[in-house]
């Protein structure tokens, strides 16, 4: 499966603002954005004096980048998302939004079981989680009102799930979820709704984008 596997805060950096990719280091001192605010690459303190007035282009496609960075999904999946999104009843922004949400990787990160959306990727990749007692590796997977995600037993003896323990005691996840920090669980109790989702993006710009 293809992924990016380059420096995160590069990202970060490119989009000029905090994607929150790297989870905790991100709110310290050492983050790219709090160091080098400017883009990367050689050039890249001269584009920040140099930068001119982006075109309605060009501000799409860095809201459709941005999102899918903060999600990392990579470009064919993220259309996939869309025409989902386009195909169904609603509003197309908010429901694109819904369906990153409802990705098992992002609600084992919403649920606090991982400090980062790529840490808890590649835990669910790793087989530590099961949903509904049955075993799911994927992190696309999407999670439904009513499913129960849970550390599973083999996983829970090791040193990692042990120390999280203690640190969901103070988590709050948000109302669409609930937690159960004693069992290692969580359950999605409904489907979120748009001011729920914490996500600082322009949904309508990327609706634009694939509407030229």
């Amino acid at each position: 499966m293809a992924r990016y596997i380059g420096p995160v805060c590069r990202l970060c950096r490119r989009e000029g603002e905090k994607l929150y990719l790297k989870g905790e280091r991100c709110f310290t001192p050492k983050c790219a954005i709090e160091r080098r605010n400017y883009p990367p690459g050689q050039h890249g303190r001269e584009l920040q004096f140099r930068r001119s007035r982006p075109s309605d282009y060009g501000l799409q496609l860095r809201e459709k980048q941005k999102l899918r960075r903060i999600y990392g999904v990579l470009e064919r999946q993220f259309r996939r998302y869309f025409e989902i999104a386009q195909r169904a009843r609603g509003m197309t922004g908010a429901l694109l939004l819904v369906l990153l949400e409802r990705r098992l990787d992002n609600v084992v990160y919403r649920l606090g079981f991982a400090s980062s959306r790529a840490q808890a990727r590649q835990l669910v990749r790793h087989g530590h989680f099961q949903v509904n007692e049955r075993r799911v590796d994927l992190p696309s997977y999407q999670v439904k009102p009513g499913d129960i995600i849970r550390v599973r037993d083999s996983s829970r003896e090791r040193e990692y799930f042990k120390a999280i323990a203690e640190r969901l005691e103070g988590h709050r996840p948000p109302p669409w979820l609930q937690l159960n920090p004693q069992d290692l669980s969580g359950q999605v109790l409904r489907l979120p709704v748009r001011e729920e989702i914490d996500t600082r993006v322009q949904e309508q710009l990327i609706v634009e984008f694939y509407s030229r």
